[in-house]
């Protein structure tokens, strides 16, 4: 597989190597920043496209590249890229896409938000217990796939998304979340649950397992998170 495909237009130095991602920048020219985590495919079409959509709402978004060019094609391959990238690394990773993106030109503000899909859920939670520069965390169907993370230094409001027939990530575990969130870093987390919708159910390329009023709900209530904490341009 090529190390550089097309959808890469920005590389910067992370975790002691050479990362790329793909940067969308607001039509003001400026904004507040939000990073974009990738679902187990990689930096897919459809992550690029949830960038260009943040940006058009007035945020710089920085969507990383966790797998260094490379993209799943069958869920096999999915898992067995997830399971080469350890939590930590990624978010050794995910920290220097931060730095990068708070030492753009076009973002404002000391602090950006992160928002992820499945693995890259995950990702966000671990992100933000990890690093304060994260002042708002929101994950769409997280999948910690090392376990939960240590929340003690949490600094970022959580806003989760999940739904109902999400047989990934049960309903049933959401409260245990939550009650360990809660209790290592003061902070709770509000998680939406969506009827009818399920794993994925925001990946409109997906056409079975896209939700559409889940999703359109989600987006509204995550832009209006995002506004309250960051701002927009």
């Amino acid at each position: 597989m090529p190390t550089e495909p097309t959808l890469q237009n920005v590389s910067f130095p992370s975790a002691g190597t050479t990362a790329y991602g793909y940067l969308a920048v607001p039509p003001a020219g400026h904004g507040p920043g939000v990073v974009v985590i990738q679902e187990w495919w990689g930096l897919t079409a459809h992550i690029k496209d949830i960038a260009d959509r943040f940006a058009q709402a007035g945020y710089v978004a920085l969507a990383p590249d966790l797998y260094g060019g490379q993209v799943a094609h069958d869920s096999g391959e999915a898992v067995r890229l997830m399971t080469e990238l350890p939590t930590a690394r990624g978010v050794e990773l995910l920290s220097g896409a931060v730095g990068y993106l708070l030492d753009r030109p076009e973002t404002e503000g000391g602090t950006v938000g992160a928002v992820g899909f499945c693995m890259g859920g995950g990702f966000v939670l671990a992100l933000a217990a990890a690093d304060p520069r994260v002042s708002a965390a929101v994950p769409f169907y997280g999948v910690n796939q090392d376990g939960v993370p240590d929340f003690s230094g949490l600094k970022a409001e959580i806003l989760g998304h999940y739904g109902e027939r999400d047989d990934t990530v049960p309903v049933a575990t959401l409260d245990e979340l939550k009650a360990t969130i809660e209790a290592q870093s003061g902070i709770v987390p509000v998680f939406h649950v969506y009827e009818g919708a399920g794993h994925a159910f925001f990946n409109d390329g997906r056409p079975e397992a896209y939700h559409a009023e889940a999703a359109g709900r989600a987006w509204d209530r995550t832009l209006a998170f995002l506004g309250a904490r960051l701002g927009s341009a």
